[in-house]
Parts: C-alpha cells; sequence; structure tokens
C-alpha cells in the first residue's frame, strides 16, 4: 500500500480555507482587491434611496455576506508590504510622472515642449565603501591601490575584488571604526528639509541670473518638479527629480523664450551648490571637526529628458518608469527593515546588514543627547533616519495620485449602478448613505496562499493584455 502525500502545514492550511462554506465568496473579494496581502476587513452597510420619495432602491450589508464582512485593499505603496497594492501605486506614479512629461490627464500635450531635466542629488561621503564598479560591460576591481595601505585602525585602506551588482558587501564600509556613522544619520535626518530648502532656492537663482525680482520672475516662470527618494546600498538617501520649467499659469502656459535647458542646468548646479541646512553642533570623538550643516554630495547629474529617443539618453517613458520603479521601494533595498523599531534592544534580532545594524544604534544613541531630541531618531531608525517622503511633486507638475484613485473608484461605481440598474447620481434623483467600521486587517489561517495565487493570475492577466495591445513591430 502506497503512503498518503504528505503536505506542508500551509498547503494543509489553504486546503481547509477552500472548504469553508464562505469560500467562494471570499475569494472574489480577494480578486475585487487585486490579491492584496493586507486586506482591511469592514462590517457595515451601504443604503441607496430615491432623494423624493424616501424608497430604498438598493441595500447592502455586510451582516448578509457569508463571511460576515467586506474586504478592502490596503493600499500600502511598499513592495515589501504588499505586492498587488504597490503595484497599482507604482502605475499611478508612472501615469502621474508621464503625463508631466507628455500631457494627459488634464495635462496639455505642449508640455512635451517645456524643458526639462531628469537631476540625481547624492549625499556626501561619509567613509569608504565597497562598489561594483562596471565599463564596457566588464566589472572592475573595488577599489584597487598598488601599495595596499592600510587605515589608522589596521584595515586595508583599498579593495581588489570585483564585486557583482547584488554583492552583500556592496555599500558596506572597508573600516567601519573609519565610517562617520553619526554624520551619515544625520543627514539623512535632513534629507528632506535640504530638498525644500534647495526648492525655494532656486526661483532666487533664476531672478539673479536674470537681474530682476522674484517677484516679476513669477510674472513669468513656474518651477514644476517631481521627485523621488531612493536608498544607495550606503544606506543614504538620494533624490531622482523630474524639474520642468512652464510659464506662470503652469503646463498649459509656454515658458520665456530665455527658459533654456542651458540655464535650468546651470541654476539647478549652482542652486545645489548654494543650499545647506543648519543643525545642532555635533558632539563626541571623531575623524572630522564638527559640522553645523548638511548639504549635497559632490555627485549631481543632470540630463535633459526627450520625448523619445534611441540614443543612449534619457526619455521621458524610461524617466517615468524609473521613478515609478523607487516609489514602490523603501529602506528595506539598503538592507535594513520596513517596520518601526520599538527598542534598540530589539536590534539583535533584526535580519539586516551589519551597516545597517550601525546606523539604527547610531539613531538610538543620538536620540538619547539632549541637542538631537527635537529630531525623531527613534521614531525613524527602521528608516536609518529618512523621515521625509518618498515621493513629492509641486502642485502644478501634473495630475495628483488621489485624483487618479478617485477616477478608478468612480468608475467602479458606475460599473455597479449600471450593473444594479439605479438612476444616475448625477441627477440627484438618489441619496446613499453608508456607514463602516473596522474589523480587522490581514489575511486568516490558510489565506496567503489563495491570496498570492490570485494576484499572480491578475499580474499575468495584465501582462497579456498590455502585450496585445502592443503595436505589431513587424
Amino acid at each position: 500500500m502506497s503512503e498518503a502525500p504528505s503536505f506542508s502545514p500551509d498547503i494543509l492550511a489553504a486546503m481547509q480555507r477552500a472548504a469553508m462554506p464562505d469560500f467562494d465568496r471570499w475569494q472574489r473579494m480577494v480578486y475585487a482587491t487585486g490579491g492584496c496581502a493586507q486586506p482591511v476587513r469592514l462590517h457595515g452597510e451601504r443604503i441607496t434611496l430615491d432623494a423624493g420619495t424616501g424608497e430604498v432602491l438598493d441595500a447592502y450589508r455586510t451582516a448578509d455576506e457569508p463571511t460576515g464582512f467586506l474586504l478592502t485593499a490596503c493600499g500600502n505603496r511598499r513592495a515589501s508590504r504588499c505586492p498587488a497594492c504597490s503595484a497599482t501605486y507604482k502605475d499611478d506614479t508612472y501615469h502621474l510622472i508621464i503625463s508631466g512629461l507628455r500631457g494627459g490627464k488634464g495635462v496639455p500635450e505642449d508640455v512635451s515642449g517645456h524643458p526639462r531635466v531628469f537631476a540625481t542629488f547624492t549625499a556626501p561621503s561619509f567613509g569608504t565603501v565597497h562598489a561594483h564598479r562596471e565599463k564596457g560591460g566588464k566589472t572592475l576591481p573595488c577599489r584597487p591601490r598598488r601599495d595596499r595601505p592600510v587605515c589608522v585602525h589596521g584595515q586595508p585602506a583599498g579593495c581588489g575584488l570585483r564585486h557583482d551588482r547584488d554583492d552583500p558587501q556592496v555599500g558596506q564600509p572597508l573600516c567601519v571604526s573609519c565610517y562617520d556613522y553619526q554624520g551619515a544619520v544625520l543627514w539623512n535626518a535632513h534629507a528632506g528639509r535640504l530638498w525644500q530648502e534647495f526648492t525655494k532656492t532656486v526661483p532666487g537663482v533664476f531672478a539673479r541670473r536674470l537681474g530682476i525680482s522674484r517677484v516679476e520672475l513669477r510674472r513669468t516662470l513656474r518651477l514644476s518638479y517631481a521627485k523621488v527618494a531612493e536608498y544607495q546600498s550606503r544606506g543614504l538617501v538620494h533624490f531622482h527629480a523630474v524639474i520642468r520649467l512652464d510659464g506662470p499659469e503652469g503646463p498649459a502656459d509656454q515658458p520665456p523664450g530665455w527658459a533654456t535647458l542651458s540655464l535650468l542646468d546651470d541654476v539647478i548646479r549652482e542652486a545645489a551648490r548654494q543650499v545647506s541646512v543648519s543643525m545642532p553642533e555635533r558632539l563626541g570623538p571623531g575623524d572630522g571637526p564638527p559640522s553645523a550643516v548638511v548639504r549635497w554630495g559632490d555627485q549631481l547629474d543632470v540630463r535633459p529628458i526627450y520625448v523619445s529617443t534611441d540614443l543612449d539618453e534619457m526619455s521621458d517613458q524610461r524617466v517615468a518608469a524609473y521613478v515609478a520603479k523607487y516609489a514602490t521601494k523603501g529602506a528595506e533595498s539598503a538592507g535594513t527593515v520596513d517596520r518601526p523599531i520599538r527598542h534598540p534592544r530589539d536590534v539583535a534580532f533584526l535580519k539586516v546588514n551589519e551597516h545597517a545594524c550601525r546606523m539604527i544604534y547610531t539613531c538610538f544613541a543620538l536620540a538619547d543627547l539632549p541637542e538631537y531630541r527635537e529630531i525623531p531618531l527613534r521614531q525613524w531608525s527602521h528608516m536609518l533616519a529618512y523621515r521625509g517622503h518618498f515621493s513629492t511633486k509641486s502642485r502644478h507638475y501634473s495630475t495628483t495620485l488621489g485624483a487618479l484613485r478617485r477616477t478608478r473608484a468612480d468608475y467602479r461605481a458606475e460599473q455597479a449602478r449600471m450593473i444594479l440598474g439605479l438612476p444616475d447620481p448625477a441627477e440627484g434623483k438618489t441619496l446613499t448613505v453608508s456607514e463602516w467600521h473596522y474589523g480587522g486587517s490581514g489575511h486568516r489561517h490558510g489565506e496567503p496562499f489563495w491570496a498570492e495565487l490570485a494576484r499572480q493570475r491578475i499580474t499575468t492577466a495584465r501582462r497579456m493584455t498590455r502585450e496585445r495591445e502592443q503595436p505589431d513591430p513587424g
């Protein structure tokens, strides 16, 4: 007699969930959320009434559901927390960026003729780290040194290894004792303010170059931008920004003729050199003198954005895809975690690399000093002290994520209304009253397997649809 096949506990739990009487309805809810990994359970009701007579035209109550609740997507942007919702966030970010480059979503197509660049702002160096270096498709030695010097702590000051891009050593200091962890943490903590000061400084630089006041400048020129933060492997954030010049009324208004790409490039570089943010004096031992300001690093990359190109240049589609990609990532890409750390004793149990671990401990150590208590270093230690928004944009750049979500919600509501045969709410003949209560979040025993399967099927179907819609190159 052959033995019965053995299944893992997760598969057995999934089979048990599939055998429950409410499974079919629950599965339809999961598909409606796109396969969300952390859905929210809601209890409540929604009633549609005739505005004139008070007659109930439609009623939905979770008490009538086999499950007893309704599932809605969590909406988390992080790919590490919810792949399904982050994919939606990524798509929305792509459309937000590309509409500000090509037009659409309420932005005129003439915007594609405005001067615009893709700029990358980096952090300064706080110590030598291992790096992946490549030239002509060939991986180069990390930091070759012929005389093989050592630092003051007796560690090699160079590295002759050839690190692959995903080598865990990339971004790790050559000598942890030489590395300025205090400076790195404080730079991350002030990076958001540094960006804000940069956006305030650029108009002033424009005005000085033109010999006019800022008030006169606003009558002829408007600066629009969209930016995203990305963590480097060394645990420091840098910013990618689409910066565009418009007329005074925004994207629908052509900028003046003197507003050229060359001028925009020069102004960005000058403003980046000028801007700084003050911070408390640094105390304690260190290899360098205390610093009361943070500045951008020396590496500043500014490239023109083209509508499309076959050359090795930055096309608008490539830029939009790049920004959208990093809008769903967080500090976990630098080897840390994506959830807050409540106590320093918890750090020892985290699956993080040594460099990230030292930065986290530095956050907790600095938070205990009086001069840094106004900076929420403990709260943002899991982010290696960075506390700014990952993606931001100026008001007139393009549409908003909220507008895209409302459009999607309105479309779904319209489809449901047509199926139910209800009057158009725009006619003012109906009134909808709803009440919802939070009932928990996440999947229960045996459910993650089916939710992930739903997400994979939805992803595959969307990819096949996109491939069919692409024009035949032949």
